[in-house]
């Protein structure tokens, strides 16, 4: 590990300039990106966030200190958030990760450097933003990204004992009811199937009383909770996140429960332009991954990003770098209320490597 940069974390929010900008991904699919700037012009070049499964680009701004993005305008980037597919702001889509690999990410990236005029980007990548840009990235699919940090998990997904039971036996029988699992159900169950799940989640976690907090455990992991360590939240982050997770389609527990039994990613052979094994096709990309594990995670296991650094260090020692962040999970690696001081500055160096 590193030792941190110092940085200090303002107690005034940053005024952005924000812009919306659409694009198309290459099936014709709608994804938006946001550019974020403060009140001078940006220094450095542009940097994406890409955000994970059922949530949106807000992600990365908790109502916390100092979020991410915070810092990333302090320190003169560009900053462009995607909503790809899975973005809960977008039209709901049954998608998988070979849509968004091979259809969103190269599109946003081809329009940031359209807008911005620079022909390099940095990403910062989360969860199933990260296997599926990670995806792109080994297919040679966005040769514009040199520098990739990322969160959780990327080629090598490993999930915990129970997480592996539900992904294997519960998910087939929840297909046979919904093509959906929803956090939202723990505020309202449209239908009988989804109040038998919110009754099934109270029954079984206990660990606060936020519903939709207990359903994003019961959707995404096996902890209680999965995503976060609570008191890695302020209270004003655990109300905030009610607002933050939605649908996730059971066609995407298809294809990670594919991925969980070759060990690593694979396609579904659905869409052109992509190796079915990521493993055993040489990589057609030269960008550096910068690997982030919460030692907590209780969805991805950080014995994900271990085996993803092991094998791209085979492929090329001391170039790629691995960050056990010891007091974090999942997502309070971008919501904690300490992460402007333990996170954000390694992720930093990272990008001005």
């Amino acid at each position: 590990m590193m030792k941190a940069l110092e940085v200090d974390a303002p107690f005034e929010k940053t005024r952005y300039k924000e812009r919306r900008v659409p694009f198309r991904a290459g099936d014709g699919v709608r994804g938006q990106l946001t550019q974020l700037q403060g009140p001078q012009k940006p220094s450095r070049g542009p940097v994406m966030l890409v955000h994970g499964a059922g949530v949106r680009s807000n992600i990365f701004r908790p109502p916390v200190r100092q979020t991410l993005v915070d810092m990333l305008v302090a320190h003169g980037y560009d900053v462009w958030l995607e909503d790809w597919r899975a973005s809960i702001n977008l039209l709901p889509t049954p998608w998988t990760l070979d849509e968004a690999a091979r259809y969103d990410h190269p599109a946003a990236v081809k329009k940031i450097v359209e807008e911005t005029g620079w022909s390099e980007v940095k990403a910062i990548i989360h969860c199933q933003g990260s296997t599926s840009f990670t995806m792109s990235a080994l297919a040679g699919l966005v040769p514009e990204v040199k520098t990739i940090v990322s969160n959780a998990v990327s080629l090598h997904p490993v999930v915990p004992h129970w997480s592996s039971f539900k992904i294997n036996w519960a998910i087939p029988l929840v297909k046979q009811f919904s093509a959906y699992l929803n956090p939202q159900w723990g505020r309202h169950a449209p239908t009988p199937f989804a109040k038998a799940i919110n009754g099934l989640v109270k029954l079984t976690h206990h660990e606060c009383t936020n519903n939709v907090c207990r359903q994003v455990s019961f959707t995404y992991g096996s902890g209680t909770p999965a995503l976060w360590r609570h008191e890695n939240l302020n209270d004003a982050t655990h109300t905030w996140l009610e607002d933050e997770f939605a649908a996730v389609p059971i066609r995407f527990y298809e294809q990670m429960r594919a991925c969980l039994r070759a060990g690593h990613l694979v396609s579904l052979g659905d869409v052109e332009g992509l190796p079915h094994d990521f493993t055993t096709t040489p990589l057609q990309t030269d960008a550096r991954f910068a690997l982030f594990a919460g030692a907590h995670n209780r969805c991805f296991l950080p014995e994900s990003q271990a085996r993803t650094f092991h094998f791209l260090n085979r492929l090329r020692p001391d170039y790629h770098t691995f960050h056990l962040l010891p007091d974090y999970s999942h997502l309070d690696v971008f919501m904690g209320k300490h992460a402007w001081r333990d996170v954000f500055p390694l992720m930093l160096q990272e990008l001005e490597k």
